[in-house]
């Protein structure tokens, strides 16, 4: 069997089979609107230990159907209509010139998950690492096709999503530059549904392309099991509080959990090792007083 490595050039590093596991702390919409939520959200995501953070951007007119937009919801801010709502929670250019300089300085990658086409012309400003489309997003291949069409690399989540839905998106935006999360859209996710195993089915799909897994359980473990199967970037929700408002907070990692989220993905990465048999010059001491029959 033909040993293909999966890489994907990232800024100045590489995702994919030999690199360190690649953490992506989602910060998505937990920032509720506030800069100063945002900021210290990055702060936490940096002393964590992760490589990038991840927001959500849309323009709410594209993205909140019309019958929605009008439908009163209470909010933290008062009760409001949902497109209203959606409006509230998305930061503007300045805020975000903000946050590019911000993340500059804490020398931190940043990306966004672009829920539109305007919002990926938004972006490209920043000159992202990479785009993210995130789960829902999988069969809208005019977007998938819009980001890929910038020339950086593509990462996809697969949650939602039939495995002829993936193979579908897959044909048409093509491998290269391309890296598969394993995903289920559930927040938070129960155990006995998020499958981690399809990680080894995506990898035997797709040997050329680096899969990963974006998480939404409320431990850790599984995403530790996640870079045991092979993951080469995992993502997590980011939360100063999994009590504070909003709905992904619940499925989210607050910062000390994060920071240990991490630092045990650093000790399997480093103890998996190569998978060749060896005889450690550790061992010949014991195995010499121990071993009776050679």
């Amino acid at each position: 069997k033909q040993n293909i490595m999966a890489k994907v050039k990232i800024a100045e590093r590489y995702i994919g089979d030999g690199e360190k596991v690649f953490v992506i702390a989602e910060i998505g919409i937990n920032h509720n609107g506030s800069l100063e939520n945002a900021l210290r959200l990055i702060d936490g995501a940096k002393y964590a230990g992760c490589d990038a953070v991840k927001f959500q951007k849309r323009t709410p007119e594209l993205c909140v159907p019309k019958d929605q937009w009008l439908i009163e919801r209470e909010t933290p801010w008062g009760r409001m209509t949902y497109i209203d709502y959606r409006h509230r929670v998305e930061f503007s250019n300045d805020e975000y010139k903000i946050i590019d300089t911000y993340c500059k300085e804490k020398n931190i990658m940043w990306l966004a998950s672009c829920w539109d086409e305007l919002s990926v012309d938004f972006m490209e400003q920043f000159n992202p690492p990479f785009y993210k489309a995130g789960s829902a997003s999988l069969t809208d291949i005019n977007l998938l096709k819009k980001k890929k069409s910038t020339g950086r690399p593509l990462m996809i989540s697969t949650g939602m999503s039939t495995l002829d839905e993936i193979k579908k998106a897959v044909d048409i935006i093509g491998t290269d530059n391309l890296m598969i999360a394993h995903s289920t859209s559930t927040y938070p996710c129960k155990l006995e549904e998020l499958n981690i195993k399809v990680i080894t089915t995506l990898k035997e799909m797709y040997p050329e392309v680096p899969i990963g897994y974006s998480g939404h359980e409320t431990g850790l473990a599984p995403t530790w099991a996640a870079v045991s199967l092979g993951a080469t970037f995992v993502e997590r929700h980011i939360t100063l509080d999994r009590a504070m408002w909003g709905t992904d907070q619940a499925a989210s990692v607050e910062v000390v959990g994060f920071q240990r989220l991490v630092e045990n993905i650093r000790d399997i990465e480093v103890s998996l090792g190569d998978g060749v048999k060896k005889l450690y010059e550790s061992e010949l001491a014991p195995r010499k007083k121990l071993r009776r029959v050679s």
